[in-house]
């Protein structure tokens, strides 16, 4: 059973969610909050596995909760709910761990599926699409993101950043494994230790700094 805990102000959007999901036979609600206040502790509360975030909230926003929650040991996945699909907002979140995005008109099927793949440790935003955001929205601090990015990624060795790269291009294990000439088990491993040595949650935030280290061909 996958336990997920909503945090919206809008009322009548978390009553939707709660029918949407309550429907599914894998899929529990088991809280819900008007806005980022206190999720830390309705989370150690409640244990949910997934929390769906509005971003745009009053007293704490979804980002700020966002950044507090993945910043401990254990913590849920977030998928972020939003209604803009080029949203600064929804960058910084992702940057913060957020293991990707949903729009609000979003069909119920595919809100469903997306809690689904979270669960099972799949972003639900795809390295191919993070690109494309990123080249939409004029974020701010770019030159110093840059440097940070580049001295983060000389940690890695030439074949960690050859798949790092491939990674932040969109490429899926088995296309990386093909350009390569490596087998897909291969890739997940040195995958998995990317993550590790850069300290990352998912590869959403594998493409987001090899972007920012100006490693991505436009």
């Amino acid at each position: 059973m996958i336990r997920v805990l909503i945090v919206d102000d809008d009322p009548l959007l978390r009553a939707g969610l709660k029918l949407m999901l309550g429907g599914a036979p894998d899929i529990r609600v088991v809280g819900e909050a008007g806005d980022g206040t206190g999720v830390t502790g309705l989370i150690e509360r409640l244990a949910p596995d997934v929390v769906l975030m509005d971003i745009r909230m009053p007293n704490t926003d979804g980002l700020t909760a966002t950044e507090t929650v993945r910043r401990k040991p254990g913590a849920p996945e977030i998928i972020i709910l939003t209604t803009f699909d080029a949203d600064e907002h929804v960058l910084r979140a992702l940057r913060a761990g957020a293991a990707g995005f949903v729009l609000k008109d979003t069909p119920p099927a595919e809100i469903v599926e997306s809690v689904r793949r979270v669960a099972g440790g799949q972003p639900v935003l795809s390295p191919a699409v993070t690109k494309r955001l990123i080249t939409r929205v004029a974020a701010s601090g770019q030159d110093q993101r840059k440097t940070k990015a580049v001295a983060r990624l000389a940690g890695l060795n030439e074949r960690e950043r050859e798949i790092a790269v491939a990674v932040g291009e969109g490429k899926s294990n088995a296309e990386i494994s093909a350009t390569l000439y490596l087998s897909v088990p291969t890739v997940k491993t040195h995958v998995s230790r990317i993550l590790t040595k850069l300290d990352l949650n998912n590869r959403v935030q594998i493409a987001l700094l090899v972007h920012d280290a100006g490693l991505l061909h436009e």
